[in-house]
């Protein structure tokens, strides 16, 4: 993904402690949480993915306000999804 994009966390992935499932905008993936280490993280949770890595924990309000504004570009952002849809990362 190019843009930062917001997932919510759905919950660790059992294969390894740094890597978690969020969903992001409809679609499953695991992303590597390790820069978020002692941060609390917990199912239900927002961070802002780029990458396939957590940047920051943000909370729902903010995932809102991002999703607005990711909306809002129109075209990029689909792009963005439907390359996030069709790529074979689960």
């Amino acid at each position: 993904m190019c843009l930062g994009i917001p997932g919510e966390l759905i919950g660790p992935a059992e294969e390894h402690e740094d890597l978690a499932v969020v969903e992001v905008s409809g679609v499953r993936r695991r992303i590597n949480i390790g820069l978020l280490e002692g941060q609390d993280l917990k199912p239900g949770d927002w961070v802002l993915v780029h990458v396939g890595f957590a940047l920051s924990k943000i909370s729902e309000a903010e995932a809102q306000a991002v999703l607005e504004y990711l909306e809002g570009l129109g075209q990029p952002y689909e792009d963005e999804i439907d390359a996030l849809r069709a790529s074979d990362i689960s």
